[in-house]
């Protein structure tokens, strides 16, 4: 029974980890990235479709991307999409192409990104921390119906312990990465 607890407070654990990676992708670095765009919506036939799923995106050069929809009337919807966003990018078509230009990134702008991911390294270290305590709390329910020794229950909980430890470093690690990635210039 404890095992299973342990193995669901890493499963979940790992899983805010994950998010967390996910999050920062969309984080905006001054080297371009297919990730930036690929959670925008655009109007397909009167449905919110991915954009990987309506154009092909690519990365042209360090500083710009490239999106070609498969259809020719999907150039505007495309564009409608990247305006309304909140990655601050306008749009430049020739034709069925549109290229996406990123400018480089200010000191000030690195700070303020720099900043957010603080802030969601810190969002997920809270949920590592909430993950933890529902699995004492677990575990003092198990103790409580009489099913587990306080020798079991205090060996459980320095192994969650060390198991929340552990992922906590993680979530440094993934912040501090990205931090210089947005630092590099």
């Amino acid at each position: 029974m404890i095992n299973e607890i342990k193995k669901d407070a890493q499963t979940r654990m790992a899983k805010s980890i994950e998010a967390l990676r996910h999050t920062l992708i969309k984080v905006r670095t001054g080297r371009a990235s297919t990730a930036l765009v690929e959670h925008l919506k655009v109007s397909y036939y009167g449905s919110d479709m991915p954009l990987s799923q309506v154009a092909s995106v690519v990365v042209a050069d360090a500083r710009s991307l490239t999106i070609t929809p498969w259809e020719k009337n999907m150039v505007g919807p495309v564009e409608k999409a990247i305006l309304a966003s909140d990655l601050g990018l306008t749009p430049n078509t020739a034709g069925t192409t549109i290229r996406l230009n990123l400018p480089a990134l200010t000191e000030e702008r690195r700070k303020e990104l720099s900043k957010v991911v603080h802030g969601e390294g810190e969002d997920t270290k809270v949920a590592i921390r909430n993950i933890r305590r529902d699995a004492n709390q677990q575990i003092k329910d198990l103790l409580k119906d009489k099913t587990i020794t306080e020798d079991d229950v205090r060996r459980a909980e320095e192994e969650i312990q060390k198991l929340t430890d552990k992922s906590i470093k993680d979530v440094d690690d993934v912040v501090k990465a990205k931090e210089q990635e947005l630092m590099a210039v």
